[in-house]
């Protein structure tokens, strides 16, 4: 299934909240701009730690990323992170080819937010 990276990192940077924090809305950004970006599928996971399988199916790979925080991502990498303490449904970000974004722009890198820098949960990249 041929998906248009570009679309959908551009419609991912376009939406997302640049000044501000998520809104807990992670998934449904990420998924419509892979829908933008030419995504189609007949079931769209609720949860972003649920996404791996829909992206699989998709064409995209499981690439090894053995410390996020210096790992350099390629342009329409997304990765799924599983659930804190916290955030029980995860989180899922596209990288823009500046930024990792979901329904905000990360201006801090990988990690999503505090609980997710303080608590290292595991993580998926994946690249078409």
């Amino acid at each position: 299934m041929p998906i248009d990276l570009k679309k959908f990192t551009t419609h991912l940077s376009n939406n997302a909240d640049k000044l501000g924090f998520g809104k807990g809305k992670c998934a449904l950004f990420v998924r419509l701009a892979l829908q933008a970006g030419g995504l189609r599928t007949a079931v769209w996971p609720v949860h972003a730690r649920e996404w791996g399988p829909t992206l699989l199916a998709a064409g995209f790979h499981e690439i090894e990323v053995a410390r996020p925080e210096t790992f350099t991502p390629m342009k329409g990498d997304v990765a799924i992170i599983q659930a804190t303490s916290i955030r029980k449904s995860g989180h899922i970000q596209g990288y823009d080819g500046t930024n990792w974004v979901s329904d905000f722009v990360q201006r801090n890198g990988f990690w999503p937010g505090p609980e997710y820098r303080t608590e290292k949960p595991s993580y998926v990249v994946y690249r078409r």
